[in-house]
């Protein structure tokens, strides 16, 4: 039998305490205690966002409180993305963001990053992915991928194409684009994808690679002309728009853009655990499913380290890009 002395009690006593402060800390009694506030990088309308309120909208039905969308645009993403970084890290600020903010810009702007994306987040899940789509003008003279190609080299730089600005998913889509075809189109930065929108559709400028859930409705309204999706196959919702990679030039080209939820580094594990359980039930969910789907979306549930591991690739693999296509970093 052993005997503990007063002051061997004490000091058991307050260290138990202790643990149990820090267990609390860790794992609240309950969470989210109150709304959440999750961040989007990007102004309201995009893709993003659009992607975000109709997620959130069903993860905040599960899990019993609101989560409040705050759209903080600039700077391809980043400042609306250091904010996040910089939250309090207890699960009620998340970054709901694609690889433009995360993955892109830190390889193309790092002079406008002030984080480390993949140290300052806890990857929570990914909830979607899709295609981008190369879509032109109704005023331009191409009836193909192939057309678009040769008359980009018959005037090298005479044709424009758009984006969301400098360091953005879709200008190093386009780059990636325009290099495996090895052709000159230049590039003219935009506020943000609705507005390279209807620049494209009122003809003021040719091109763009666009986030295909963004582009599909002026696509479905003949507002624009969609060329080809950026996966090695056709595209589920636009079965009569070719894959890139049907035409010879573009044949290596096969990649989609991800959506995903992360939060703070130091957020409490037993949060990021809650948060990916509750968006993997509702991914499995029919209703939600098919608005994905409907919307151009295809939902891709892929939680924690898993997700880690994908931007980590993701980011060796655009940097190798960015290297191929000389891509001068600003």
């Amino acid at each position: 039998m052993i005997t503990l002395t007063t002051s061997r009690r004490r000091f058991i006593t307050g260290a138990a305490a202790c643990l149990t402060a820090v267990a609390r800390a860790q794992a609240p009694d309950r969470y989210p205690d109150h709304p959440v506030r999750v961040i989007v990088p990007f102004a309201p309308g995009g893709s993003v966002d659009t992607v975000a309120r109709l997620v959130l909208q069903g993860l905040g039905e599960r899990l019993k409180q609101s989560f409040v969308i705050e759209n903080v645009a600039g700077a391809s993403g980043t400042i609306g993305t250091q904010r996040a970084a910089r939250a309090t890290a207890d699960g009620h600020t998340l970054l709901f963001a694609v690889a433009s903010p995360i993955n892109v810009a830190p390889l193309v702007t790092p002079s406008i990053v002030r984080y480390d994306a993949l140290r300052d987040f806890a990857p929570v899940a990914t909830v979607a992915s899709s295609p981008f789509v190369l879509i032109g003008s109704p005023k331009l003279q191409a009836d193909s991928t192939a057309d678009v190609l040769a008359m980009a080299r018959r005037a090298p730089g005479q044709l424009h194409y758009g984006t969301d600005g400098l360091g953005t998913s879709m200008h190093l889509t386009a780059e990636i684009v325009q290099q495996a075809a090895d052709v000159t189109i230049r590039h003219v930065p935009f506020r943000n994808g609705p507005q390279v929108l209807t620049e494209v559709a009122a003809g003021r400028i040719e091109l763009a690679v666009m986030p295909l859930p963004l582009a599909q409705p002026f696509i479905a309204d003949g507002k624009v002309r969609a060329y080809g999706v950026t996966t090695g196959r056709r595209w589920h919702l636009l079965p009569d728009v070719p894959a890139l990679a049907e035409t010879a030039e573009l044949k290596s080209v096969d990649f989609a853009s991800w959506y995903g939820l992360l939060a703070p580094a130091a957020t409490p594990s037993p949060v990021i655990r809650q948060l990916a359980d509750a968006l993997g039930q509702l991914l499995q969910e029919p209703g939600m499913r098919e608005r994905l789907l409907v919307s151009g979306l295809q939902p891709l549930f892929v939680e924690r380290d898993a997700f880690g591991a994908l931007l980590q690739r993701e980011r060796d693999t655009l940097a190798a890009a960015v290297r191929a296509a000389a891509i001068q970093p600003e």
